[in-house]
């Protein structure tokens, strides 16, 4: 048998490009190495809670009229229109879940001792 190759899932790359961007911008901006942590563990914690509230699923009963073309079209459009849909509210709920990290890390600062 052959060498087997993984591929990182898209939640996976983009939680990986979330994670290391927040550590950069930390850093450069002085973050002690637990507020980089903190911050990155927030992040990963909703970022998994962002992940789970986009597996959704539904049933749809067509009519037993159509033939599989149109059972097919039908398919698709809808896959279609739930992506779009999906991607819009994804991009809306990443830039609320950067702000409620931010946030969250600026109250760790405010309560930690100094």
């Amino acid at each position: 048998m052959g060498d087997i190759l993984e591929f990182p899932s898209q939640q996976a790359q983009g939680l990986a490009y979330l994670d290391r961007q927040l550590r950069v911008l930390l850093t450069a901006k002085g973050a002690d190495e637990q507020l980089v942590d903190f911050a990155a563990n927030q992040l990963t914690d909703m970022y998994a809670q962002l992940s789970e509230s986009e597996r959704y699923g539904f049933t749809v009963d067509l009519p037993a009229h159509l033939n599989e073309e149109e059972r097919d079209s039908l398919y698709h459009q809808i896959n279609a229109g739930l992506e779009g849909i999906r991607k819009e509210n994804h991009a809306l709920l990443v830039g609320m879940l950067a702000q409620l990290v931010l946030t969250q890390v600026r109250l760790f600062q405010h309560e930690r001792p100094e």
